[in-house]
């Protein structure tokens, strides 16, 4: 029998029941839905943060004080301090190194008139901007005078900009307290929101390093230092020349802990892709288990199809109608019902997919290999459990089959 015919007696069959073949199609339609939607939710997450850990500086460096243990008693990194401002000036010397400044920080109210607001004083360099991808929106940037001498100087962020002046004045050149230390305003940031841990970025004030340590901390040492490498690619490398340096000039002994702890942008970035990968994994899995139950669905429809029309096939095998027609024509339908259920299911998919973009306002991407994935799996589950009903009709005894009730 002609391929074209054994198509159009499967094309019947299942208009003759189209009820019971959207039902069998509906299992296909929520697993490739749930599955494209499912990754492509997956894949925005992962796409985000990573555009918020590159505005961040994706080859960005943070030194810190380390734990170590003291005559017993293991010291916080808090209590440590062990970086220098001298270590600062040494790393800057360092040719991996495109960008460094220390840094110090204090919390504390802010107060202009009758308006006060808690946040973070940040004692940083002008580098400090580069590093952290951040830009003056009105105003100035202080200077390395500024920082030599001390001065009371700062750049508010727009969060605290809007606390302090919720009336629309212009900040700059008014005169806020930080406790009881009065500082100039000299500077307002370009507002970045909030990152990929829902932190506020805009809930910041910056001022010279040395009037942060001198001011208001009383401190002679650093709480940190941040800096950039040359490149993306070199900034392992220059973590190895960092620590190697800081080593040498804390004077550590080999196979000593060291008093100091080095972070980069791309562990964070690892750490994040990891757990969103994870996460991605399970909601596909989750939503992988409705093809499965699709599949099992076609598997249950073709088993009452075939017995349904057991005398149908008895005559037709009994005028001439090969085993291999029977098998052709049962796993056509289940073929015709995942397909067609999978075309269904992409388009529910992209449609399920635009609706989170819009309603819950989650980054979601489309990835062309989920597509293809899903739509391959629906089709081979199509052929994997239409077959064995299909191979029970062909083998099917014509006479026993006509004499069926």
């Amino acid at each position: 029998m002609k391929f074209i015919n054994i198509l159009k007696i499967a094309i019947k069959a299942l208009n003759n029941n189209k009820l019971r073949c959207f039902l069998t199609m509906l299992g296909i339609i929520i697993g490739v839905a749930s599955v494209i939607t499912m990754l492509a939710i997956g894949q925005g997450s992962k796409d985000s943060i990573k555009a918020q850990i590159s505005e961040m500086g994706s080859n960005m460096i943070m030194i810190h004080p380390g734990n170590m243990q003291r005559g017993g008693v293991r010291q916080s990194s808090d209590d440590m301090q062990s970086l220098q401002v001298s270590d600062y000036e040494a790393l800057a010397e360092l040719s991996g190194v495109a960008a460094i400044s220390p840094s110090v920080n204090s919390g504390g109210q802010l107060v202009f008139g009758n308006n006060n607001y808690p946040s973070t004083i940040y004692g940083i360099t002008p580098e400090y901007l580069d590093i952290r991808k951040l830009k003056v929106a009105e105003g100035t940037m202080f200077t390395e005078h500024d920082i030599k001498t001390a001065a009371k100087v700062c750049i508010l962020g727009k969060t605290v900009v809007d606390n302090l002046f919720p009336n629309g004045e212009d900040p700059i050149g008014r005169v806020v307290r930080f406790g009881s230390i009065p500082l100039t305003v000299i500077g307002v940031l370009e507002s970045k929101g909030t990152n990929s841990m829902g932190m506020d970025q805009d809930d910041v004030v910056l001022a010279p390093y040395t009037t942060v340590m001198k001011r208001i901390l009383a401190i002679d040492y650093i709480q940190g230092i941040f800096a950039s490498a040359v490149d993306e690619a070199e900034t392992e490398a220059t973590i190895d020349e960092i620590t190697a340096m800081l080593r040498l000039r804390h004077k550590i002994k080999e196979g000593a802990d060291d008093d100091f702890d080095i972070r980069s942008q791309q562990e964070l970035s690892e750490m994040m892709n990891s757990t969103s990968d994870m996460m991605t994994i399970l909601l596909a899995c989750i939503a992988g288990i409705s093809l499965l139950v699709g599949g099992i669905g076609i598997m249950n429809i073709m088993y009452v199809s075939v017995t349904e029309r057991t005398r149908e096939i008895g005559l037709r095998m009994s005028i001439g109608a090969r085993g291999i027609d029977i098998l052709s024509q049962f796993l056509i339908e289940a073929v015709i019902i995942s397909v067609t259920g999978g075309i269904i299911g992409i388009l529910l998919g992209f449609l399920a997919s635009w609706l989170v973009t819009v309603i819950v306002n989650w980054p979601v991407s489309i990835q062309m290999y989920s597509v293809v994935l899903s739509f391959v799996v629906c089709t081979v589950t199509g052929v994997f459990f239409g077959w064995y009903p299909a191979r029970k009709a062909s083998n099917l005894d014509p006479i026993e089959a006509i004499r069926y009730e």
